[in-house]
């Protein structure tokens, strides 16, 4: 997976479309992100100790990998690899080849 947490990411297809968040958790095996304030969901939940209120939360859900894109320079990219002359693997930006920190 080519998507690590923290990066910026626009949500390309689904009801989110155009939307950008920051991603909170990767799942490789089953190739899906959550992105904070994307595909939320409200989730009713009781009060876990005696000073803790219940109520109706917003929680974020995961979205599939392949409906997102990295956000670099205010643009939607795709993400490849290089490999540098001192052998140290880094991320890219498709099709400009400008690396990703």
């Amino acid at each position: 997976m080519k998507l690590k947490k923290g990066d910026t990411v626009r949500v390309m297809t689904g009801k989110d479309k155009g939307k950008e968040g920051e991603i909170i958790r990767v799942m490789p095996d089953s190739n899906r992100v959550i992105v904070s304030g994307v595909n939320t969901a409200s989730k009713h939940q009781r009060p876990q100790r005696a000073n803790d209120r219940g109520g109706i939360i917003d929680k974020d859900m995961p979205i599939d990998a392949s409906n997102v894109m990295l956000v670099h320079n205010n643009k939607a990219v795709r993400v490849g690899y290089r490999v540098d002359d001192d052998g140290t693997k880094v991320r890219v930006a498709r099709p400009g080849g400008e690396v990703i920190s």
